[in-house]
């Protein structure tokens, strides 16, 4: 918000200076890395160079009539810190301004901002489209809890654009998806979605989890509302849990309101780790690239694995997408499936399962989008709970493992994947 917009004490709506002044002048069109750095704070009159962290949940009004306009809506402010924090609003501010967004909305986690999607922008009788290619608690929410509550939910192939086309329904009000997928790391066409949304009146939300503003932008590839799990890549170390939506005011508006009165709010200690992950996001993304490509380019070449899910190979159907859509040069993510063949005495999961466990320095864990480099079987972790028609529609095969290639020496990372496929 520019000093512009702030309003004299005689306007209807008078506002905080604090909720308006920006130590970083958006409209003198800076570079990203300088955007990541000082977008969003506001100093106080302690004149604190780095971030503080507001670790209040409630605030001190100057009278009676001040706490009044604060809760009526005639001056706008902190009111309690499920509704606003200063620390959690530096962190909106300045990823709203990396995703080149009006707004951003902060959730205590990734989920948790899916399902602020979900109670924003759909309501009984409405059908959400979705792509098969999520992650297995996204599916869980839609199918076992939005559906729950009278919305219809379908699900078609990401590569798909017909397919796509020919899934709206009259009632369709959501298009979803992510781009990169999880764990196969698949791209969608947004050009396409977002033409085929806007030709529906339909919302485009695109999950930027796994790319970041880093890698791409799907606001400005036509999409209305990112939707990001801050505990990956914008944190970059694993430290906690966070979420977010990014997009219009209006629609951040809803998102807010929802947050507001679910609770579905960030603490500030956690804003406060992500505002200063944001600070190195485009620089650990270059190295999490560079390391990926690397390490793509050994498994694509191993005779133990069959299949490398990565749209950084050259003959991936979405090389030449991914190299559109994506404005970091050979940027593709640090996110890939890659499937292990069985051997003569090990089936497909346990062939996985021995690459997995024959590793020495790689974390075996869930999460992703750490310094640390990660693996996982999905089939029995992340996407478990999903029935076998489930995991195959989505492309999850026993003999798939998804790794998180991280910011260690890459020749160390492929010294210890190698331990358990080359004794195959």
């Amino acid at each position: 918000m520019s000093q512009s917009q702030t309003q004299d004490d005689n306007s209807q709506n008078t506002l905080d200076p604090n909720w308006c002044s920006d130590a970083l002048d958006l409209g003198l069109d800076y570079g990203m890395q300088t955007v990541a750095v000082r977008a969003g704070q506001h100093r106080t009159d302690e004149g604190e160079h780095s971030e503080p962290i507001f670790t209040t949940s409630s605030y001190v009004y100057q009278s009676a009539a001040d706490a009044a306009a604060h809760f009526n809506g005639t001056k706008t402010g902190n009111v309690y810190s499920r509704h606003t924090n200063p620390s959690v609003r530096t962190f909106e501010r300045r990823l709203a301004a990396l995703e080149k967004g009006e707004r951003a909305v902060a959730t205590a986690s990734g989920m948790g901002a899916i399902l602020t999607m979900c109670l924003a922008y759909l309501k009984a009788g409405d059908h959400l489209l979705a792509a098969n290619q999520l992650f297995g608690s996204s599916i869980g929410l839609f199918n076992n809890y939005v559906a729950k509550f009278g919305v219809e939910v379908s699900y078609v192939d990401c590569f798909d654009n017909e397919a796509w086309a020919n899934a709206i329904q009259p009632n369709t009000k959501v298009i979803y998806c992510e781009s990169p997928s999880n764990p196969l790391a698949q791209i969608c066409d947004l050009g396409y979605l977002s033409q085929l949304c806007k030709a529906n009146d339909i919302l485009l939300v695109v999950d930027n989890c796994f790319a970041t503003p880093a890698l791409q932008r799907p606001l400005e590839l036509g999409a209305d509302v990112v939707i990001h799990s801050a505990t990956k890549y914008l944190d970059g170390q694993g430290r906690v849990l966070g979420g977010a939506l990014v997009g219009s005011d209006t629609l951040m508006q809803e998102a807010f309101t929802v947050v507001r009165s679910g609770g579905i709010s960030m603490s500030p200690f956690n804003a406060w780790v992500f505002t200063k992950g944001l600070e190195t996001l485009k620089l650990r993304m270059q190295a999490h690239c560079q390391n990926a490509n690397q390490v793509a380019e050994f498994l694509v070449n191993h005779p133990n694995v069959s299949t490398v899910h990565f749209s950084g190979v050259s003959d991936h159907p979405a090389h030449e997408l991914t190299g559109r859509q994506h404005h970091m040069k050979d940027g593709y993510g640090a996110i890939m499936g890659f499937e292990v063949k069985p051997s003569s005495n090990l089936d497909e999961k346990s062939a996985a399962w021995h690459v997995i466990d024959s590793t020495r320095m790689v974390s075996i864990t869930n999460n992703l989008g750490d310094a640390k480099t990660t693996m996982t079987h999905p089939a029995t972790t992340t996407h478990f709970r999903l029935t076998p028609e489930a995991r195959a529609e989505a492309g999850v095969k026993d003999g798939l493992i998804r790794l998180s290639v991280g910011l260690e020496d890459v020749d160390d990372i492929i010294k210890d994947l190698a331990r358990g496929l080359d004794s195959l």
